[in-house]
């Protein structure tokens, strides 16, 4: 049948699901009007920054993407996006203003109120969402491309974990779109009333996202797939240091059909997008993911506002408690993937590793012999094991951290020092004899620092109080 009504529109270019995916005949109606008179949506129109790079041609946005369309800042501003492997400029990107924040959530708050994303039924929203995870995967060495250039992440880690998670978290919230339903309540039937209590979940409206700079397109996805699928509309602040995958996400978010509106992509500054972000009265929740101190002032902003809803990650401090009767092999690749992984840029890092007396010296002299066979360099190179902090100001913090540590009086074993060579790169680092009082112990460093903490033997019930003596619960 299908192949049957493809033939009777001839002329007319139609795809299976065209037909079968229709949700009522009046949709394929007007789907099929649309297309006789050519009135398909409006051409996007990108420029773009090209580099040809990783064997391949890279082309990134890298404009505002506000109302379905990329556009200048309002003030006409941009900055320069920098590549950490080298120092380089990758790009210049629009740098937004109140201005610009202000008309994203003007477009947002209209697509969710008069535009077709507010009246489209739950399974075609869950169409759109699987089609833009198939364009993420058919992009994905594009995407991991930009991610290693703009955040300095590992190609490889990047193509895997950073787009590959990326992927399968769209498939997943596409696939609760036609799933999200209220419930019948049972109450005290009193004569001669007869009552019905049900509820039913609904879209709250306007979302903002502020996401952070060491996963962008996974926090991206995490927070921005959940939103969609309930059929909210959203203004996504990514890190000012990296903005290049989510303006790429955009475009494909534009090809996998999603309604001008319903996206909106604002780099820019925290201290201004971040901010109007937070105390506007038309956004209705708000996630952010990133440090403590300014998760406080966020959450301060949304409740002055409007006492919009708001979901904060915020900062770590993981314990990891390696006992004498271990693997010892596997508790040092273990222990090393913990506080490496990623150039030690992870909310869950291992930020705090005690280490029981007897084993101590041996397990710090086996992680020590790895870390000199690790090869450090350009993460494009897919021998290369760790690629560059994400940025300047974060590699002269990690530096100031480890000198903290020394004055201190920890032992410094290995690194704590920048590696000589262009770019942002630093040894990953060992510290040992770290007191539960020292700076080390108690303050997150988001960097591959290994703080070491020994404890006598047996010492079950001692060593497990200690690490759950952190403030960042």
């Amino acid at each position: 049948m299908v192949e049957e009504i493809k033939q009777k529109c001839n002329g007319l270019e139609l795809q299976n699901e065209d037909v079968y995916m229709a949700t009522t005949f009046g949709d394929f109606i007007q789907m099929v009007v649309k297309k006789s008179r050519g009135e398909d949506e409006e051409e996007l129109v990108i420029d773009y920054a090209t580099l040809h790079v990783n064997n391949m041609t890279v082309k990134m946005p890298y404009q505002c993407f506000i109302n379905g369309q990329f556009v200048d800042a309002d003030n006409g501003k941009t900055y320069n996006t920098i590549n950490p492997t080298d120092g380089s400029v990758i790009s210049k990107v629009s740098y937004c203003s109140v201005a610009d924040v202000d008309k994203a959530v003007a477009a947002a708050k209209d697509a969710f109120e008069n535009g077709e994303w507010g009246k489209m039924n739950a399974r075609d929203r869950g169409r759109i969402l699987y089609r833009l995870a198939d364009l993420m995967e058919e992009h994905q060495e594009e995407l991991a491309t930009i991610e290693s250039l703009d955040s300095g992440a590992v190609y490889t880690l990047a193509l895997k974990t950073h787009i590959g998670m990326s992927v399968q978290t769209f498939r997943y919230f596409a696939g609760w779109c036609d799933k999200i339903q209220g419930s019948t309540i049972p109450i005290n039937q009193a004569r001669p009333n007869r009552n019905l209590t049900f509820t039913k979940k609904e879209p709250l409206g306007v979302c903002a996202i502020v996401i952070p700079w060491n996963y962008p397109l996974m926090m991206l996805a995490w927070k921005s797939a959940a939103c969609l699928a309930a059929g909210n509309t959203l203004v996504l602040k990514p890190a000012q240091v990296t903005p290049l995958s989510a303006l790429k996400f955009a475009e494909l978010a534009v090809k996998a059909g999603l309604p001008k509106g319903v996206i909106n992509i604002l780099p820019g500054s925290g201290g201004l997008v971040g901010q109007r972000l937070s105390e506007h009265p038309d956004i209705r929740k708000l996630g952010f993911t990133g440090s403590t101190p300014i998760g406080k002032q966020i959450m301060k902003s949304c409740a002055v506002s409007n006492l919009k809803k708001v979901s904060l990650e915020l900062g770590g401090k993981s314990p990891l408690i390696i006992f004498n009767d271990c693997d010892l092999d596997k508790a040092v690749r273990m222990g090393m993937g913990a506080v490496y992984f990623n150039k030690g840029e992870n909310c869950i890092a291992a930020g705090r590793l005690f280490v029981e007396e007897s084993i101590h010296d041996e397990f710090l002299k086996r992680v020590v012999d790895e870390i000199k066979k690790m090869k450090i360099g350009d993460p494009l190179d897919r021998s290369t094991d760790h690629g560059p902090q994400n940025h300047k100001a974060h590699l002269d913090k990690l530096l100031e951290y480890c000198e903290i540590g020394v004055k201190e009086g920890a032992t410094l074993v290995y690194g704590a020092k920048q590696v000589p060579r262009p770019g942002y790169f630093m040894e990953p680092t060992v510290f040992t004899d770290v007191e539960d009082h020292m700076y080390l112990a108690k303050e997150e460093s988001f960097g591959p620092i290994m703080v070491i903490s020994k404890f006598k033997d047996g010492e079950i019930d001692g060593v497990l109080q200690r690490a759950n003596s952190t403030n960042m619960d």
